[in-house]
C-alpha cells in the first residue's frame, strides 16, 4: 500500500525506470474513477459487490427488464453526469499531451478521460453519455433521454436510491411498476439501450481491433485501477506479454492477470500518477 513517503518514492522510481525511455499504452478500469464518486464493481479480492448487473440477453428479452433498467438508471444518471475528473485522469491527460504514453484505453463508461483532456480514447465498453435505439440504430444524447424520463415519471422526483456501478441504483421494485420507458426521438421505438457493452455482450469488432492495434504499437502496458476480470481487458494483457512487452499494474487488490504482471503496485493511482507525470516531464 502507498502508506509512507518511502513506499511512494519506491513506486515512483519503478514506474520511471520502466517508462522513461518507452511509450506505454495505458488501460484504465473502475478504480480510477471511484474518487470521482462512481462506485466500482469489485472488492480487493476481485469479488463482485452487491447484486449481479443486468445481462444483455435479459435486457433484450422483455419490456419488463428494460423498464427495470431504465427506472434505476434514471435515478443513477445525475451522479454520473456531475462526476468530475480526478487527479489521476488529469495526470494521464498530461502524459498524453506530452507524448509520454502511446495511447489510452478505458473500460469505464463515464467519459472522465475526455473531460480531463485526453484525446482519441478507446472506450472499450462504450459510454453512458449516449443512447442507442435498437430499432433504428440512431443515437441520442443521454441528457435528452433523461429529460424525457423525468417528464414522464414525475413520481420518482423525490425518490432516493443507493448508487451502484455504471449509473445503476438499488431501487425498490415497487417504484418500477409505473415507470414509463423512454422512446426514441428518431423513430418513437421503445427499445432504447445505453450505448455501452452489457455483461454478456461482445465488444464491437471495430473497437476490439483498435484496442489490439494500440497494443501492437506500444512498448508496454500500464494497467490502472482494473481487476482485469473482464476478458476484453485481460486479453490485451495476454497479447502484450505474448509480444514480449512488459505489463505493469497500479491496482488496490487482486487482478485476474497477476501472473502476467512484471510489476504490481498496490497504491493510490490518484496520488501516484500526478507524481509520475511530474517526474517524466522533467
Amino acid at each position: 500500500m502507498l502508506d509512507t513517503l518511502d513506499h511512494q518514492e519506491n513506486h515512483l522510481d519503478t514506474l520511471y525506470r520502466a517508462m522513461a525511455e518507452r511509450r506505454f499504452l495505458v488501460l484504465t478500469g473502475a478504480g480510477i474513477s471511484t474518487s470521482s464518486g462512481i462506485p466500482d464493481y469489485r472488492d480487493s479480492e476481485g469479488v463482485r459487490r452487491g447484486r449481479a448487473p443486468m445481462m444483455y440477453q435479459e435486457f433484450l428479452a422483455t419490456a419488463q427488464a428494460r423498464r427495470r433498467y431504465w427506472a434505476r438508471a434514471m435515478l443513477g444518471w445525475p451522479r454520473v453526469r456531475i462526476a468530475q475528473p480526478n487527479q489521476a485522469h488529469l495526470a494521464l491527460a498530461t502524459l498524453q499531451q506530452r507524448e509520454r504514453i502511446s495511447g489510452l484505453i478505458t473500460q469505464n463508461v463515464d467519459t472522465l478521460h475526455d473531460q480531463a483532456g485526453s484525446h482519441d480514447v478507446i472506450e472499450l465498453h462504450g459510454s453512458l453519455h449516449r443512447v442507442l435505439c435498437l430499432d433504428c440504430q440512431q443515437r441520442s444524447t443521454r441528457d435528452v433521454i433523461q429529460r424525457q424520463m423525468e417528464i414522464d415519471n414525475p413520481y420518482l422526483a423525490e425518490v432516493h436510491a443507493v448508487q451502484a456501478p455504471d449509473g445503476d441504483t438499488l431501487l425498490d421494485p415497487t417504484f418500477e411498476e409505473r415507470f414509463q420507458v423512454p422512446r426514441c426521438p428518431h423513430c418513437n421505438g421503445e427499445r432504447l439501450k445505453p450505448d455501452v457493452v452489457f455483461f454478456g455482450e461482445n465488444v464491437a469488432p471495430a473497437t476490439a481491433a483498435r484496442a489490439m492495434a494500440a497494443v501492437e504499437h506500444a512498448d508496454g502496458l500500464l494497467v490502472v485501477g482494473s481487476s482485469l476480470m473482464a476478458y476484453s481487458a485481460f486479453r490485451l494483457c495476454k497479447a502484450m506479454v505474448e509480444q514480449g512487452k512488459p505489463v505493469i499494474a497500479i491496482n488496490l487488490g487482486k487482478t485476474r492477470g497477476d501472473e502476467l504482471l512484471q510489476v504490481k503496485i498496490e497504491a493510490s493511482c490518484e496520488r501516484l500518477l500526478p507524481l509520475l507525470a511530474e517526474r517524466l516531464g522533467q
